[in-house]
């Protein structure tokens, strides 16, 4: 996989704003086991920016290994404070 692929991919999604349809393109794209694992990063992700639960907390919560938690945890420290407000305004519900 090269960078400039990803990129034009994110850009298509990006550009796509009907949720439902863009679900029937990522089903093009993505296989169910690819699907789960996405779903399962974005639990981890909200549960570790909301810092209210421990890692074995989330692991049960997400259905997912304490090293998955781990590895989340490890890539959230890597992002600016200003990207974790961001990240945290777009996964609020």
């Amino acid at each position: 996989m090269t960078e400039d692929n990803w990129l034009k991919f994110v850009a298509f999604c990006a550009k796509e704003r009907d949720v439902p349809r863009l679900a029937q393109f990522l089903d093009l794209f993505l296989t169910h086991e690819e699907r789960q694992s996405i779903a399962a990063r974005l639990c981890i992700v909200k549960a570790l920016l909301a810092e209210e639960l421990t890692q074995r907390e989330i692991a049960e919560q997400c259905n997912v290994s304490i090293a998955k938690i781990t590895r989340g945890s490890n890539e959230l420290k890597r992002l600016t404070a200003e990207q974790r407000r961001t990240l945290k305004k777009l996964l609020g519900d």
